[in-house]
């Protein structure tokens, strides 16, 4: 595949994510005055946005190792823009949670966070997210230098807090948690095999 090929297979991949992302929104929001969604569409929202937080963001951890195992730098083009994805979804997660949960009363709010501990995770999860949607721009990353690539590497942590939070929701129904546990070995397996790959050849 030709330079032009793979750059345009890029900026096709970032339509299809937009087009995608932006058309499920409209499909939640419809639901709720087509009643689609179910007997409880708030539920249904509150986890279809949860889940989908966590798809893009372990679909934007991916990038990486799909990048070094497809020899495809384009790529990299990708996880911002899959990761930001992540962060509206999660957004929605979490609003859906304050307003049809509890809308926006704080006593209520802090007793579920405190009390439930796969919201307490939840909203850690949340918490460390937001500084990395902040920085994700060209223009934090410059400016932040090498301090970006640490802060950044807080996604790890996200990923790990977000899906225990899913887990300890779901119970006793854990397939998909323990999918989405497996997925993230492998990522943090392939990122260990490629980091000692790498000191192998430097000592050479």
């Amino acid at each position: 595949m030709g330079v032009l090929a793979k750059r345009d297979s890029v900026f096709l991949a970032k339509l299809l994510i937009w087009l995608f992302a932006l058309g499920y929104c409209i499909y939640l929001i419809g639901g709720i005055f087509a009643d689609y969604l179910g007997a409880n569409p708030i539920e249904a929202i509150t986890h279809q946005t949860g889940e989908w937080g966590l798809h893009f963001l372990l679909a934007s951890l991916s990038i990486s190792t799909l990048r070094r195992r497809l020899y495809w730098n384009q790529l990299q083009k990708l996880r911002r823009l899959l990761g930001l994805w992540s962060f509206a979804f999660i957004v929605l997660h979490f609003f859906t949670f304050i307003f049809f949960d509890h809308f926006f009363y704080l006593p209520s709010i802090i007793e579920d966070v405190v009390d439930r501990p796969y919201i307490t995770v939840g909203f850690a999860a949340f918490l460390l997210l937001i500084p990395l949607a902040v920085t994700s721009t060209r223009g934090f990353q410059r400016s932040l230098g090498k301090y970006w690539l640490r802060l950044h590497r807080l996604v790890y942590g996200v990923a790990i807090l977000g899906i225990l939070h899913y887990w300890w929701l779901v119970k006793a129904d854990s397939l998909y948690p323990l999918i989405y546990s497996f997925i993230l070995l492998l990522l943090f397996a392939e990122r260990l095999f490629w980091r000692l790959q790498k000191r192998a050849h430097s000592v050479k």
